[in-house]
């Protein structure tokens, strides 16, 4: 078979003839379905069609009768009536894909050859804008069967070898798999699908094993809580141990770093990750943040200057008075806050001193003095 990069085969599947049924040929884990999905959307795209499902049918898991339909009498005629899914792919143009084609039994593997080579099954044409996929798993510790040579030559047929980029990239634009997966794969590229041990029974990481852990974490509510009771055994379970122990301390790792950036400019998205810093953590995102506004900032704005109030407001009232004198310390003070924002934090740091009331309000009306003052002179 040809050896072909996943970014290559997305470039010509879909420019193949309607009529042409494709094999992938890869490893198990590898994303054979999860390419598959990414062609029809292509085709679906390029062609106009809406509801352009994609019927995958693991053929390893299926009898003959689930394959071919059973039969029915009609007078002295007999017929075989369709699998509801088989039907479907007959009414109307859907993405036929039949997995693990070298593992099914010989009735079934004879089925999935009539429908690759006639398109039909049982007298049931596919619809003229159905395509057929097919993908044989190589390697690993389960049996298959053989291939016939002679069959095939009927398919368009690759090897498929897809590399890190191809599958960060897919992850990225499909939205499938969480952030701290990716951006660990990325930087951690031996670990997306290593070797697999000589322990059949030992759980090892796959591109397939990444995504369900992804969905599994988003699902239970800790893809950020590297500390949950439930991170690590999760992990365990999808990607075994050694995967496990390093994503896990780079989950740890970048939990522990907030920019100052992320917290002036998007204080939204990284106020939960802010919600489970320690004090000590806490004050290097304040240095962070006050370095982030001397270097790039020359007026904040509303967005900018909300963001800071929210932060400020988060911290606890020792960490206020601190944060303060850092930024003093680096001349914040003297931008151009807004009126409603530099009062905030005179008012907020007096608070959390545990200052007076009234004392409180004679500072205010100070403040708002001073303020008028200015703007008039300017």
């Amino acid at each position: 078979m040809t050896t072909m990069q996943v970014r290559t085969f997305l470039k010509v599947a879909p420019l193949l003839p309607k009529t042409t049924s494709v094999l992938l040929r890869g490893a198990h884990g590898i994303g054979k379905s999860q390419v598959v999905r990414h062609v029809a959307g292509l085709i679906a795209s390029a062609e106009g069609l809406t509801n352009f499902e994609v019927i995958d049918r693991r053929l390893s898991q299926m009898s003959e009768g689930d394959m071919i339909g059973l039969p029915s009498t009609d007078g002295e005629v007999t017929r075989f009536n369709p699998p509801e899914w088989y039907k479907r792919a007959c009414d109307k143009p859907v993405c036929l894909f039949l997995d693990e084609l070298n593992r099914a039994t010989p009735e079934v593997m004879q089925a999935a050859f009539q429908v690759v080579l006639d398109r039909e099954l049982n007298g049931w044409k596919l619809h003229p804008q159905t395509r057929v996929f097919a993908a044989i798993n190589t390697g690993g510790n389960y049996t298959v069967n053989e291939m016939d040579p002679a069959l095939l030559d009927r398919f368009w047929a690759i090897d498929l070898t897809p590399d890190v980029q191809d599958w960060v990239t897919w992850a990225k634009e499909s939205k499938a798999v969480h952030d701290n997966v990716v951006t660990f794969i990325t930087g951690n590229e031996k670990w997306l699908d290593p070797p697999r041990s000589g322990d059949s029974g030992a759980v090892s990481p796959s591109r397939r094993s990444w995504e369900r852990l992804s969905h599994a974490l988003v699902s239970v509510g800790v893809a950020d809580q590297p500390d949950n009771n439930l991170f690590y055994p999760l992990c365990l379970g999808y990607v075994g141990t050694e995967a496990t122990i390093a994503f896990h301390d780079y989950v740890k790792t970048i939990e522990a770093q907030v920019s100052g950036k992320e917290i002036l400019e998007e204080y939204p998205k990284v106020k939960a990750k802010i919600a489970r810093l320690g004090q000590e953590k806490l004050n290097v995102a304040i240095e962070k943040l006050a370095d982030y506004i001397t270097k790039n900032v020359s007026m904040v704005n509303d967005v900018q200057g909300q963001n800071l109030r929210d932060f400020m407001e988060h911290l606890p009232a020792e960490l206020r008075v601190a944060a303060w004198s850092k930024f003093t310390a680096h001349g914040i003070e003297k931008l151009e806050l807004t009126k409603s924002i530099h009062k905030w934090c005179v008012t907020s740091i007096l608070e959390a001193l545990s200052v007076p009331k009234e004392d409180v309000e004679k500072v205010q009306a100070t403040t708002a003095g001073k303020t008028t003052k200015k703007a008039k002179a300017k």
